[in-house]
């Protein structure tokens, strides 16, 4: 029996140190009135920051407990005043154009209420998880739209290459399939009889991305964590993606190919690992729907 005491003990304390970041104060880092733990990592001499009905452009990465990065990717958003006491939208507030920082905020309210999708499986419940943001502008709707047609006036030209070098990958891999209306091609491997996907419906994928050369760039796979999100909410997949996703069924298991412009656009991922108008290939097999 105090053999058994010693092992829940130990258990116990386990736990208490993968939540770490529950309750208690975190390291080098203040806290904001609502909760919120920051440390500003570079501050520039801008004083732009957002105001209500601005956009804002930045860099945002998600961390798991370990600090192993499982979100990293560039965001437009219109920007309005935090809904509630410790949203992430007090983060954006914090910061001007150019300024970065860590953050630990409420899990539970990220997840939950922001992005209305499922807590992830590694993220204990009423925890903080750590996010990093860079602010990279702050534009009126006016500015942020001109700028965005000037930006794709200038690269119109390379999106006629990248269709010439997905019709010759589609011509030698001697693919007889139709593309969606988006451009979108799919090869069935496995038809499953599941339920159809739904906005809203909780979904578990593995799924694996790839160049037309076949290099994988992304591979929940290999990282052994099936990826699961709310079908229909922002910030979760690519546009591409989420078009897929959208036309399977529980236990489907296919390969689809699809032009950047519904992958990572004209500016490539935010890692660099993907270029601008780059053509993929995602293997998505759905593992669950409810």
């Amino acid at each position: 029996m105090l053999l058994l005491k010693h092992i829940s003990i130990f258990i116990l304390l386990i736990i208490i140190l993968f939540s770490c970041k529950n309750k208690s104060e975190v390291d080098d880092y203040k806290k904001t009135p609502n909760g919120i733990y920051y440390k500003l990592l570079q501050v520039s001499r801008k004083s732009k920051k957002p105001k209500n009905g601005d956009y804002i452009t930045f860099h945002i990465k998600y961390f798991t407990g370990n600090d192993s990065m499982f979100f990293d990717a560039i965001r437009s958003i219109k920007y309005n005043s935090p809904p509630f006491r410790g949203s992430i939208q007090e983060c954006f507030a914090m910061l001007s154009e150019n300024d970065s920082a860590s953050f630990y905020i409420d899990a539970d309210k990220f997840f939950y209420k922001t992005i209305k999708a499922p807590l992830p499986k590694f993220i204990p419940p009423q925890s903080f998880f750590k996010i990093g943001i860079k602010i990279l502008s702050v534009s009126s709707f006016e500015n942020f739209e001109k700028g965005k047609e000037e930006f794709l006036s200038w690269i119109s030209g390379f999106g006629e290459y990248e269709q010439s070098v997905l019709n010759h990958f589609i011509e030698n891999e001697q693919i007889n399939a139709s593309p969606s209306q988006t451009g979108i091609y799919r090869i069935d491997i496995k038809k499953g009889d599941g339920k159809k996907v739904e906005v809203s419906d909780t979904i578990t994928v593995h799924y694996e991305g790839r160049f037309l050369n076949g290099k994988i760039f992304d591979s929940t796979k290999k990282r052994n964590e099936p990826f699961q999100f709310v079908y229909g909410t922002e910030w979760q997949v690519v546009k591409g993606l989420e078009e897929a996703i959208g036309e399977m069924k529980q236990g489907d298991h296919a390969l689809f190919i699809m032009p950047s412009e519904l992958a990572f656009g004209e500016k490539g991922s935010s890692s660099g690992i993907i270029p601008a108008y780059t053509s993929v290939v995602f293997e998505v097999e759905l593992l669950e729907v409810k």
